[in-house]
């Protein structure tokens, strides 16, 4: 799909509110080689204080703010890691600050260091994290984000998921790293652009606000138009989001039949 200029940004963002009823708006978010686009970016935020990552998104999901974000803003090379601003060294690697609190050995945490998704190192020094509908405003320079993510009940996620799969199918295989799941979240999506699910980890929960029932999804802002145009074609075919429940003890032929004619005369 070609990219969606920043000005259908707002609706595509709209749209997916509507859709999927969600709770809070999508964000996107974008790597910058200069710290030097904070500058051009109108009521852009600069963080007061020491956070998480997952603080900072939780801030421009939430309250809305536009966030620019760099590497002496963040508590640790955990947070830098994942989004490519520092970290990634030895130390990180060996995984010894989380020994003992989130896995049993050094070599667990070795090996849940590595399989991280994370934005290699070296190239970005800034990040930018805001509101979707927000974006159109920054201007050329800043472009469309990189990346949309956005947070919903399972039940809406599998119904975008069933969207994306409506035309040109594609089975999605998605990692579970366990905490540090910002890694199969923006982490993933971010190296790879390609639609990226996770289950918020301990972290979010408890410093990016995300609530027990959310599920967080960040992919290419273009994927979010090919999901709407499938959801809305599922929806012609009767199949909408939110599910109405059909009983559990039923005769399925007459709920079947509306989506699967065939299965009437079963």
């Amino acid at each position: 799909m070609t990219q969606n200029a920043p000005s259908e940004l707002a609706a595509l963002a709209s749209d997916l509110e509507g859709m999927l009823k969600l709770r809070i708006p999508p964000i996107g978010m974008k790597l910058f080689e200069s710290i030097e686009i904070f500058d051009r970016i109108p009521r852009l935020r600069r963080p007061q204080a020491i956070h998480t990552m997952d603080q900072l998104v939780g801030q421009a999901a939430r309250l809305g703010w536009i966030m620019g974000v760099t590497s002496d803003d963040l508590v640790g090379d955990q947070c830098r890691s994942v989004v490519g601003l520092g970290g990634q060294d030895d130390e990180w690697y060996s995984g010894r600050a989380m020994t003992g609190v989130w896995f049993a050995k050094v070599e667990d945490s070795a090996r849940h260091q590595a399989a991280m998704n994370v934005v290699p190192a070296g190239r970005y020094r800034a990040l930018v994290v805001a509101p979707l509908e927000r974006w159109a405003g920054f201007g050329e320079e800043a472009g469309q984000p990189d990346i949309a993510l956005f947070y919903a009940t399972p039940g809406a996620m599998i119904y975008f998921i069933n969207g994306l799969q409506w035309s040109d199918y594609e089975r999605f295989d998605w990692s579970v790293v366990g905490e540090s799941s910002c890694a199969d979240s923006w982490g993933r999506a971010l190296r790879t652009r390609k639609p990226s699910l996770s289950i918020p980890c301990f972290a979010e929960r408890r410093y990016g606000g995300v609530l027990d029932d959310e599920m967080l999804m960040a992919l290419a802002p273009a994927d979010l138009e090919k999901s709407l145009t499938g959801m809305r074609a599922l929806a012609r075919n009767g199949l909408r989001y939110p599910f109405a429940t059909y009983g559990i003890q039923q005769d399925a032929r007459a709920g079947m039949g509306v989506s699967y004619p065939a299965k009437a005369k079963g």
